[in-house]
This record gives structure tokens, C-alpha cells and sequence, in this order.
């Protein structure tokens, strides 16, 4: 094992040529993305309101060495922790956020999940020049949606490194019924190990080469197609090949489980859990010991509550959860779905005396109801009016782990064309996941909504699954849709999407 997964997986799609395909996000000088209907409108700067609300912060993107709760490493972070530091707001607010670029590399800040200004979207070749290692840039615009998001980097696979940290945006018309919050951020784990993100990536490819005859005798790694959600036991699991990367440690708000962060409070108390998955290969099942959860929002948009005993996150999804407290010390375990190496992550909740579990303890709640985004019904007051869609465009997320090689209706990044659309459509997107792995998909810019209404910006397509997303294309610019996975994104796993006139 070179702490790579071993798979020859399938070639799930058609059109892929022969040529490596990489991400032009990891070479800026590659130009911006080609333009399928001319160059887009000229957008004025982000500028904020009389009398709005301004939130300043600078962030320092920066070498350092961290203590990992044992594990020494070094890696890049902003400031001196990972998840670096948390920038709130309230919806409405004006953000003016300055990066300061003290690495020795080129790099951005993408906000995940803002409906935000285009110029401010942090893609290198898209939205912005790169910001050069010594530079700054400044970051402004409008908050327009409360909810739980995050940040980090948009070149490359910095993301796998450990520049990341939350962005809350609060509602100011909640009543905020529950006596304390804590924001959970979980991540996947290799940067200073003796391995960098890039080391990684680099072997992935340079493991790659032809296609095993039989093309899809990969499917050894799918485990089963329950997509009813409701995992647990020895019941079908969901997700199929979920991740490429053997991972070291795991981590909760950047500890690993035996040094866990410990939250504490008293028992009866109501807590408010913001759940981000920061993780750049991990989808994550995350259950707190004695306790079921009741979820009330997903990606930063209200859902009626659902009570569950756990969840799965993928990356760059968030949610957020209510739970009323007993009396003890209980794990808050985030399992790394599919992976049989690196442990897990863990949190302890402590509101009295009791014994603290191992860190490799196991909450019965993982094997009980386990919540999928397709379970959520959104709030009626997030659910986009009924409307006939203006526009269709299809999305065939494509690739193979032999030769590594990913991208979205028959190329990579890059080489294929971009989606168009107009200002003011409704836009269905078709998106079919022709390969046996999992894929986050994310939009920028826009949240969509599932077939089910749920309002969501990030969502996990299952192996051979197919989805109808409808988006109000109510926010001018030029915009990425990629896959969460880093490593496939960055093979090429990403597609355009442009207002044209």
C-alpha cells in the first residue's frame, strides 16, 4: 500500500481521452474558461448599502506547525490553528474580508455556499487573478442568506491542507430557542505526515495507466445500493466507493480522538450543532452517543425537523441539529464512511462526571436511522415557487481510478463546454453519476433544489444515481459546478456555468 486505495475502478463514461486530465484551478496561467456565447456582462464592484452593516477581518494564509493533539505536523493554515478563525456576520451584513497571502505558493479564498458577488468567489481563471504568494486581496460583498458555511481555497488541493474554517451567518429574525452553540468541523487528515496534498495527487496519477480489461470489474468496492437512506448494522450502505485516499487521522475541530475537543455543558440544556465537513475524501457518519439529533437546517436552509439517531455528511455539506442534553460524558463520533484504516473522529460532550470513552468507541446510534439529504423536506418558507423550468441543461459526471482521470459531460475542465444560462430562468440540470464512486456536487453561487424541494448548494449523487436540481438563476455571473472530492476535481471533475444574454 502506498496510502492510496488499491481500486481499478470502472471507466464511467464516455469521451475521456487518453491525456491526463487535470484542473486548470492548479494553473492559474491557464487563462479563464472558455466561453461558449462571448465574454459575460461587465459586473460593477460590490458595494455596500447606506447604513448597511460593514464586517472587516484579515485573514493570513500562512506556513505554520500545528499540534494536532499529539501528532505534530506542518501545513499552511490561516493564523495558527486549523480550522483557522471564525468569521460571523448577520444576514444583510456587508463582508470585507482582506486575505494576506504568506504562502509560498499562489492561492484564493472561496466563501462555500454564499450567494455571493461573482468577483468575490475565490476561482482563479473565473473570478479573479490568483493572489500571488506576498499579495493580498480584498474580499467584499453581501451575506444574503443566514445559515452555517465555510471557507478555503480554490487552487489546487490546498483544501486538504489546513486552510479552512467556518463562516456563520446568523438570522436576526430567529428566536434561537436552545442554550448554546457549537460549531463541529470535521476533517480528513494526511498534510506533514511524511506526505503533502500534492505528494498525494501526483501519486494518484502516476499509479494510473491503462484500463483493466473487463472495464467494469471495479465494482468490487460498491457495497450495497440502498438508497431508501436508512443505514446501519449489517443493512446495504449507500454510498458504494466513497473516498481514494487512505488517511492517517481524522479530525473534529482539529484534535485527533485521543486528544479529543471536549464541549461541555449542563444536563437538560438545548444545544445548537453546526456540523461542517470540511474533508477533501471522506464522507462522514456522524452520531453523539445517547442522544438522538433533531436536524433543522441543511447547507444553511431551514427543513421541517427530523429526528434521527445519526447523519451522513458529505464533503462541503453542513447541517445543523438540536439536542437536549443528559447527564454524563458521551463521544460525538464522526466514522469515515468506507474506510477501514485512520480511526475516526471524536468529540467528547461532557455535562457531568462519568468516564470518558475510548477513541475508538463505537455509539449504538451508527447503527440505528441514518439520515439522508433525500430524507429533508424544506421549510415552506426556503421552497422555490412552483415554476415550470425555461432552460434545461445535462450533467454526466464521468471517470475512472485507472488511469486517474475525471471530468463532466465526456472531458475535463477546461475541454469541456460550458453550461449557459440567462438571467431570470429557472434552469433544471439532469445530473447522472456514471461511475461507481460517490460524488459531492457543488454549485457556487446558487443553491438548487432537490426533487423533494430541499434547498441545498452541495449533495451527494450515489453511485449510477440521476437528479433533477432546479436553480433561479437570480445571481449574474460566471460560476463552477465541480465534485467536493478535491482530488476528482482537480483531475478535472468541474464544468462552467455562465450568464449569456
Amino acid at each position: 500500500m502506498t496510502g492510496m486505495s488499491r481500486r481499478t475502478l470502472l471507466l464511467g463514461g464516455l469521451g475521456l481521452g487518453a491525456a491526463a486530465l487535470t484542473g486548470c484551478t492548479s494553473a492559474p496561467a491557464a487563462g479563464p474558461v472558455p466561453s461558449a456565447s462571448g465574454p459575460m456582462p461587465t459586473l460593477p464592484p460590490a458595494t455596500p448599502r447606506p447604513g448597511q452593516r460593514i464586517v472587516e477581518q484579515v485573514l493570513t494564509a500562512k506556513p505554520v506547525t500545528l499540534d494536532l493533539g499529539g501528532p505534530t505536523v506542518p501545513t499552511w493554515a490561516y493564523g495558527d490553528t486549523a480550522p483557522g478563525p471564525l468569521v460571523r456576520a448577520t444576514a444583510g451584513d456587508f463582508l470585507r474580508i482582506r486575505l494576506d497571502n504568506q504562502l509560498p505558493a499562489d492561492t484564493t479564498i472561496h466563501w462555500h455556499g454564499i450567494r455571493l458577488h461573482n468577483k468575490a468567489d475565490g476561482v482563479p481563471g473565473m473570478t479573479q487573478d490568483p493572489v500571488p504568494a506576498g499579495g493580498s486581496f480584498t474580499y467584499e460583498f453581501t451575506a444574503p442568506d443566514p445559515g452555517t458555511y465555510f471557507f478555503h481555497p480554490h487552487v489546487g488541493v490546498q483544501l486538504d491542507r489546513g486552510l479552512y474554517a467556518p463562516l456563520i451567518v446568523d438570522d436576526p429574525n430567529e428566536p434561537g430557542a436552545y442554550d448554546a452553540e457549537w460549531v463541529v468541523v470535521l476533517d480528513d487528515w494526511v498534510d506533514g505526515t511524511g506526505r503533502t496534498p500534492d505528494d498525494v495527487l501526483a501519486k494518484l496519477i502516476a499509479d494510473g495507466g491503462p484500463a483493466p480489461s473487463g472495464g467494469m470489474g471495479g465494482m468490487g468496492g460498491m457495497g450495497g445500493m440502498d438508497h431508501g437512506g436508512h443505514g446501519g448494522g449489517n443493512a446495504p450502505q449507500p454510498w458504494g466507493d466513497a473516498g481514494d485516499v487512505t488517511y492517517p487521522y481524522f479530525l473534529i475541530n482539529g484534535r485527533v480522538p485521543t486528544a479529543p475537543a471536549t464541549f461541555e455543558a449542563k444536563p437538560g440544556q438545548r444545544v445548537r450543532i453546526r456540523l461542517i465537513n470540511a474533508a477533501s475524501d471522506t464522507i462522514f457518519t456522524v452520531a453523539l452517543g445517547g442522544h438522538r439529533l433533531t436536524v433543522t437546517h441543511g447547507d444553511g436552509f431551514p427543513v421541517e425537523p427530523r429526528e434521527v439517531d445519526a447523519l451522513y455528511l458529505g464533503m462541503g455539506e453542513r447541517y445543523d441539529a438540536l439536542v437536549t442534553l443528559d447527564d454524563g460524558v458521551f463521544p460525538l463520533v464522526a466514522r469515515p464512511f468506507g474506510k477501514t484504516e485512520g480511526g475516526q473522529g471524536l468529540a467528547l460532550v461532557t455535562t457531568g462526571s462519568g468516564q470518558a470513552p475510548g477513541p475508538d468507541v463505537s455509539p449504538a446510534e451508527l447503527a440505528g436511522r441514518i439520515l439522508l439529504a433525500t430524507d429533508l423536506r424544506p421549510h415552506e418558507s426556503v421552497r422555490l415557487p412552483s415554476r415550470s423550468p425555461d432552460a434545461t441543461a445535462h450533467m454526466s459526471l464521468e471517470g475512472s481510478m485507472s488511469p486517474y482521470r475525471w471530468g463532466i459531460n465526456g472531458a475535463p475542465f477546461g475541454q469541456n463546454q460550458p453550461l449557459t444560462v440567462r438571467e431570470g430562468q429557472r434552469l433544471r440540470l439532469n445530473v447522472m453519476n456514471m461511475t461507481m464512486m460517490t460524488h459531492p456536487l457543488h454549485l457556487h453561487g446558487h443553491t438548487f433544489a432537490l426533487p423533494t424541494g430541499l434547498r441545498k448548494d452541495t449533495v451527494l449523487l450515489a453511485p449510477m444515481q440521476s437528479m433533477a436540481l432546479e436553480l433561479d438563476a437570480d445571481n449574474v455571473g460566471d460560476w463552477m459546478v465541480h465534485c467536493h472530492n478535491i482530488y476528482h476535481a482537480e483531475a478535472g471533475m468541474m464544468i462552467g456555468l455562465l450568464y449569456r444574454g
